[in-house]
């Protein structure tokens, strides 16, 4: 199994341990590993997430959508490797998910291979968090963030959950699996359940 070992954003539990928030100690699996720290309600911004496991880019740009597309950038997603690892096993997203999002608005429209939605400039980072500790009474456990900045020229090193029910009910009403739009991954779709098959090149079926 990869792991990513990060002092800032990795905290592992041994045996029966605790993550620290702020003071505050709260039970989590054994053995945990985790990619991400609240303290004081804050979530402090991940690094290192480039390196992660790549999920997919949805774009759903305003040329498609009467120029007032919710969300007309490009998505750039990832999970952190200890959820990809459990989910390409159990199907599941564990206890202790993150999976971010790198905005990147839409460049150049024109390419030497054609016409396109290309990217162009970074203009924000968003994430979401699967935690019991966290969000015991959230559905799902999820809690979402956003650590752009009003101008997008600039990131937040911490940020605040939405409130749940900003978010929740769209994932509650579409999202494919546990409040995550998988459909639109492939990576995610083919990795469900899927063991090694899940890495890549070993099936010759296209799934």
């Amino acid at each position: 199994m990869e792991r990513k070992i990060s002092s800032k954003t990795i905290r592992r539990c041994l045996c029966i341990g605790a993550i620290l928030f702020g003071g505050a100690a709260s039970i989590t699996s054994v053995m945990a590993e985790e990619y991400f720290n609240v303290v004081d309600g804050e979530l402090q911004r991940p690094t290192g997430y480039r390196e992660w496991v790549y999920v997919g880019t949805p774009v759903t740009p305003n040329d498609m959508n009467n120029g007032k597309a919710a969300f007309p950038e490009h998505h750039n997603v990832y999970i952190d490797p200890t959820s990809w690892s459990h989910w390409k096993k159990t199907g599941e997203f564990r206890d202790g998910t993150i999976i971010i999002k790198e905005l990147v608005a839409v460049g150049s429209k024109a390419a030497v291979s054609g016409a396109g939605y290309f990217q162009g400039d970074f203009i924000g980072l968003e994430a979401t968090i699967k935690s019991t500790s966290i969000n015991p009474n959230e559905p799902g456990n999820w809690s979402y963030y956003s650590f752009s900045t009003p101008d997008h020229k600039s990131l937040t090193d911490t940020a605040k959950a939405f409130p749940a029910a900003a978010c929740n009910a769209c994932h509650a009403a579409a999202a494919a699996d546990d409040f995550v739009f998988t459909q639109y991954y492939p990576v995610l779709r083919a990795g469900k359940g899927a063991g090694t098959l899940a890495t890549g090149g070993h099936s010759s079926m296209l799934k």
